[in-house]
């Protein structure tokens, strides 16, 4: 059996700068480079057990930027809890002052907001460790996420911050009120608009802006319905007026739980017009997705 790997105390669960380790001869260069410890960044390191998630990306990201640097967007969407904002390998956003001077880094994105006055930095002497970062608030993150990503995933985050009360309409509407100037602001606007908490996943979320790009009416995510005989649930998308929903299967096949096929019989009973989507034709056919609830719609009375 290899023996255990040597962690001192003051770095395991951490995230740390190699070089103060080696100054303060808690490990040697030998050492880093042991199955230990996890190589993140240039001179950053982590103990290898930690989970390697986005949240250990940004606290690896801020031990090489300045101290009034601040997480945002969907990296602080993720760190607020949005777990699908943002993955282990995606690029870390964070806001500096404009006045700050940063060298190109990989992995990371900096947006510039302007100027603020830099705390004094951390000792050289000090072993810099890298706990929870700070990150803008959920609001501030819903917008930055709007005007800074395309708007398939920037919709999903912000649906997720609403779906988990972590900002509200209200909120949203307020801010994109108080920045209508700023650049981004008539892009922010419309992506707010676009958001449903009803939304259950990404996937669901994206097909809802995919479809109204494409020109048709904007669905209503998790419509109740309840039919004579009693039997109740929520719709993924539909249209009410025109009695025409989408049946949104992520992940399986169609055809694969017979249960979810008799209640869309039951709704198909009931009057209304149902396409079942499976998320496999949403990546490889929208263009057929497109035309079947289209054609639906136009079914229904609907005329673009």
């Amino acid at each position: 059996m290899p023996p255990a790997p040597h962690r001192p105390r003051a770095l395991a669960w951490q995230v740390f700068r190699g070089s103060d380790a080696v100054r303060q001869a808690l490990l040697t260069e030998h050492q880093l480079r042991s199955s230990a410890w996890l190589r993140l960044r240039h001179d950053v390191y982590a103990d290898a057990r930690l989970p390697r998630d986005h949240a250990l990306a940004c606290r690896a990201a801020m031990l090489r930027l300045p101290p009034d640097a601040v997480v945002a967007g969907p990296s602080a969407a993720c760190l607020h809890g949005v777990g699908h904002a943002a993955a282990f390998t995606d690029d870390v956003h964070v806001l500096v002052p404009r006045t700050t001077r940063l060298g190109p880094q990989r992995g990371l994105r900096v947006h510039s907001v302007g100027p603020a006055a830099s705390p004094p930095p951390a000792p050289e002497a000090a072993l810099r460790t890298a706990g929870p970062p700070p990150r803008t608030d959920p609001t501030a993150a819903a917008w930055e996420t709007a005007v800074w990503l395309e708007p398939f995933r920037a919709v999903g985050i912000v649906d997720a911050l609403l779906a988990e009360g972590l900002t509200s309409r209200a909120a949203l509407a307020d801010l994109a009120r108080r920045h209508a100037a700023r650049p981004g602001g008539r892009r922010a606007r419309w992506v707010f608009g676009l958001a449903d908490p009803g939304a259950r996943s990404p996937a669901e979320s994206e097909l809802r802006v995919r479809l109204v790009l494409a020109g048709l009416p904007r669905p209503v995510a998790r419509h109740p319905v309840r039919l004579a005989s009693g039997l109740g649930w929520h719709l993924d998308l539909a249209w009410p007026a025109l009695r025409v929903a989408v049946a949104f299967d992520e992940s399986r096949q169609a055809g694969a739980d017979r249960g979810h096929l008799n209640r869309l019989a039951r709704l198909v009973g009931a009057g209304w017009l149902v396409v079942h989507l499976t998320g496999r034709r949403l990546r490889h056919d929208f263009p057929g997705v497109l035309r079947e609830v289209r054609a639906a719609l136009a079914a229904r009375g609907w005329r673009p």
